[in-house]
């Protein structure tokens, strides 16, 4: 048996050495996904078997299934190609949206870097103070973004918050120079920006954090409720943490179904001691950019449970999704 497993292993170590393997990022150059893909395929190589070159390959369009569907469709599945996908692959898989062919559960998860909470926050003149005041006066919110969109419509419709949608910025950019222009009086970024882009308001007070839209409590923001504090019943909690599910993806790391368990294996390895070693600590630190990993075995089996919502719960969420 010893001698069947280490030959396995040498196989592996001689199947990745002298190999390229592709790092496809669902979108254009520059931005979260960009920077995290990037950053993980400058480490992750050196503690594969073999220790093959990786190479980035931005893949964007169509809100990121086009990258979805690649992995799941049309590349190979032997370990020389892994991905980051759009955190929103699996609600997107839930709620049958249309041109998504990919299952999300039958991918395998490699690990996450980041977790990624959004924080609605509004600028400090706005009547809504905080997220109760929601309620009972109207809230105008920039989304330039289908994430954001989405969850303030499904809040609108399943607890009866008073959101205003405004789509016409281009980005959080812009939505947040509208804000204190006076235009918009709200809007959604990740935390770990947020805090960053966002200090001198958070220094002067000019804004007012109501809301975190992940379903664990960012340990920065223990009094700033989440989406499914809003709940009325267990069916609206149930139907907000699908909502909130994106978050706990956030910047993960993937590969294609059907890789050879030992692979699987190799792959999981490698990112966990690449997360954990100090080159990529030390340039995250010098780029200012926050980890929050997790690992792939754990990764998955949320995933797995995701899915398992009820066809009434699956229903629902498809119905207040609708805009």
């Amino acid at each position: 048996m010893a001698l069947g497993m280490t030959g396995a292993m040498r196989a592996d170590d001689e199947f990745f050495k002298g190999k390229t393997v592709t790092f496809i990022i669902p979108t254009a150059p520059g931005g979260g996904y960009d920077t995290y893909s990037r950053l993980i395929a400058r480490h992750i190589g050196k503690f594969l078997p073999g220790r093959p070159n990786i190479v980035p390959q931005n893949m964007p369009g169509a809100g990121g299934l086009r990258a979805a569907n690649y992995l799941f469709n049309a590349t190979a599945k032997d370990g020389t190609v892994i991905a980051m996908l759009d955190q929103a692959v699996h609600l997107d898989f839930v709620l049958g949206t249309l041109g998504l062919s990919a299952d999300p559960a039958r991918f395998n998860w490699v690990g996450r870097i980041l977790s990624n909470s959004a924080v609605l926050y509004a600028w400090h003149g706005a009547r809504v103070q905080k997220i109760e005041d929601a309620f009972a006066h109207e809230l105008i919110v920039s989304t330039s973004g289908a994430a954001s969109r989405l969850n303030w419509t499904v809040l609108n419709n399943v607890v009866g918050t008073r959101f205003k949608l405004i789509t016409g910025y281009k980005g959080t950019t812009d939505g947040r120079l509208a804000m204190i222009r006076g235009e918009v009086e709200a809007l959604s970024q990740p935390w770990s920006v947020l805090k960053l882009e966002g200090e001198q308001l958070l220094k002067k007070h000019q804004i007012n954090l109501l809301l975190q839209t992940g379903l664990q409590k960012n340990p920065d923001l223990p009094d700033v409720p989440r989406m499914v504090d809003l709940a009325k019943s267990d069916d609206d909690r149930a139907l907000l943490a699908l909502f909130s599910s994106p978050s706990t993806i956030g910047r993960s790391v993937v590969a294609p179904p059907d890789v050879p368990s030992e692979r699987v294996a190799a792959l999981r390895q490698a990112f966990a001691a690449a997360i954990k070693s100090p080159a990529l600590l030390d340039e995250a630190h010098k780029l200012k950019l926050e980890l929050d990993p997790l690992d792939g075995t754990t990764l998955q089996a949320t995933i797995a449970a995701g899915g398992s919502g009820s066809p009434d719960l699956i229903a629902r969420a498809r119905q207040v999704a609708e805009r």
